[in-house]
């Protein structure tokens, strides 16, 4: 592409100093704290920007399991639940509790079909369906008092991605991009990833960019070998003239920017010279294939198939790249019962769908060394109850009050488990977990504090974790 004329404006000014003031605040390990890229004005010395705190991780994968996994099927086995199994439950569980589906006063307690055993040097319980992921415990940070607001899995979904039940606010990982940028060159710094039958419920929403500008947005990559749509250049025309376009619109945009002062033009501009460096960039990334047989066999990828596994191995690959975040959505994971055995098969499935591509994951980090820059998350929206509900079939409801996720990497403990619940499951007694204290733990490892990164809209100062959130130090390494 040829030489741009710079247009010498405030705005433009902007534009040009976001790459070397994020590369200076990188090289330097300092978190960005409030002062975003688009809040980076030419004339703002570099001692202003109030920095975060020391960062643990540089990037993150996030393995979302829509739908809300089982913690009592997978990670949670109670003694005592399994002794009452089929008994009433106790009248102050359900009085003035919201359930999706259970009525309160028929309610019978459930314990698990599966079977438990304590698995590596920490002795973290895991269930028979995860095999794989019971290998790598200690290499894990089991939260088990994490709890939500939402019972519903539209709400609760946006909830845990963006920290409010209602469409319209920024995604945790645009807030993460907006806070920290990217260091990939050739990709956008915020890619989703989806497997499963469908979408999860909430759809574009749960990594749209809400009030941030629409550079921060998650760019979602399908499954198959064309990533992203439109890449190639429309028939007849060459790469040098598809490079001549490229010029002449950006010397467009940036005379548009400075009558307007329009912000999103600086997302036109941005969208623009990606899409043409992604031309080459984006083919190369999805093509697993490169990849030596060993890595695709430990994945358990097969002949680039879509899945779960090969958007795990796609994950890494980002990573290596640059990519600030990347988040994985598996589907269907909404076992209220099925007709053939209580949290049977349909269970079963998620489980060998996910389980080894998530502990591939994990090692294949660790032994290229990305482990430690690299915070990964699995988990759902909410938890399932202790109590049965009986449909066509017998299974769990939907619970906000306690479930398990567990995390890697980025400075966190390893085979660690923070939080309890009480005999049964059904609420937090010690180290509870809020969705804000979650998110404000996770920017804390990122370098960012989550009370200073802001982002003022319609006069007044928002951020991820709202007037609410509490670094969660008890896990960090």
């Amino acid at each position: 592409m040829t030489q741009r004329d710079p247009v010498e404006s405030e705005l433009a000014s902007r534009y040009r100093q976001e790459v070397t003031r994020r590369e200076f605040l990188r090289r330097g390990g300092l978190g960005l704290g409030s002062i975003a890229l688009s809040q980076l004005l030419g004339d703002q010395a570099l001692a202003s920007i109030p920095l975060g705190p020391r960062p643990r991780a540089r990037n993150v994968i996030y393995l979302f399991m829509a739908g809300a996994p089982s913690q009592f099927e997978l990670f949670d086995p109670k003694e005592t639940l399994q002794k009452l199994d089929g008994k009433p439950a106790p009248a102050s569980f359900t009085e003035g509790k919201r359930f999706a589906f259970i009525d309160g006063g028929t309610a019978k307690l459930m314990g698990t079909r599966r079977a438990f055993a304590k698995h590596g040097e920490c002795g973290a319980p895991v269930s028979e369906l995860l095999p794989y992921t019971a290998k790598i415990v200690d290499k894990l940070c089991f939260l088990r008092g994490v709890h939500t607001n939402e019972i519903n899995h539209g709400p609760a979904k946006l909830f845990m991605n963006t920290g409010f039940g209602q469409f319209g606010r920024p995604s945790l990982g645009s807030w993460v991009l907006y806070g920290l940028g990217s260091d990939a060159d050739e990709l956008p710094g915020f890619v989703v990833l989806q497997s499963g039958s469908r979408g999860p419920r909430g759809g574009a929403p749960l990594w749209g960019n809400g009030f941030l500008p629409t550079r921060f947005a998650g760019t979602p990559f399908r499954s198959g070998a064309e990533a992203v749509l439109n890449l190639k250049n429309p028939t007849g025309v060459s790469s040098q003239e598809q490079g001549e376009f490229i010029d002449v619109l950006d010397r467009l945009n940036r005379v548009a920017l400075e009558r307007s002062g329009d912000p999103e033009i600086l997302s036109r501009i941005a969208a623009y010279e990606l899409g043409y460096k992604m031309q080459s960039s984006a083919p190369e990334l999805n093509d697993v294939n490169s990849e030596p047989e060993s890595v695709k066999r430990l994945y358990g990828v097969e002949d680039n198939k879509p899945s779960f596994a090969r958007n795990c191995l796609l994950a890494r690959r980002m990573i290596e790249r640059g990519v600030r975040f990347v988040q994985l959505y598996h589907a269907d994971w909404d076992h209220h019962g099925d007709p053939n055995n209580n949290l049977g098969r349909p269970l079963e499935a998620r489980c060998r769908e996910v389980d080894q591509g998530s502990a591939a994951l994990v090692s294949d980090l660790e032994r290229r060394g990305l482990l430690d820059d690299t915070l990964v998350i699995w988990g759902g929206e909410f938890g399932r109850t202790p109590m049965s509900e009986v449909r066509q079939a017998i299974g769990r409801d939907h619970h906000i009050d306690a479930f398990t996720l567990w995390m890697a990497g980025g400075g966190v403990k390893r085979g660690f488990s923070w939080g309890e619940t009480d005999e049964i499951g059904y609420s937090v007694t010690d180290g509870a977990v809020h969705v804000h204290d979650l998110h404000a733990t996770i920017l804390h490892i990122l370098g960012v504090d989550h009370k200073r990164l802001t982002y003022r809209f319609q006069g007044r100062d928002y951020r991820l974790t709202d007037v609410h959130g509490r670094v969660v130090h008890e896990i960090l390494a």
